[in-house]
């Protein structure tokens, strides 16, 4: 289906994210993040732990199924960059060809 199960995820700031594979040939990359934060990309079918260490909404993709809008998002306490991830989030989608609400979907969820 292309999606990231769970598709929204809230936790708290210091929390580790297991990306965990269940299918060949995906990946996760942080492409929307705090100010501060760490960028991550994982290699395709590469199981990643992802210590999210500041707080604010975390946008991300797995890169060969990005246009299908294979996309996450993790709320780390407190949404404190939800404007600009809104933003971003909108820039992205435009290069979905499919599922373009997607996003805004999970987004909406951050609060």
């Amino acid at each position: 289906l292309m999606v990231f199960e769970p598709g929204f995820l809230q936790v708290a700031k210091g929390d580790t994210v297991k990306f965990i594979k269940v299918d060949a040939s995906h990946n996760s990359a942080s492409v929307i993040m705090p100010a501060g934060a760490a960028a991550w990309k994982g290699k395709p079918d590469e199981e990643i732990s992802v210590k999210l260490d500041q707080e604010g909404v975390y946008v991300y993709v797995c890169e060969p199924h990005k246009m299908m809008a294979m996309a996450g998002v993790i709320q780390v306490g407190k949404p404190v960059n939800l404007a600009d991830a809104k933003k971003g989030a909108d820039a992205l989608s435009k290069s979905f060809v499919m599922n373009k609400d997607r996003l805004d979907k999970y987004l909406a969820q951050a609060k």
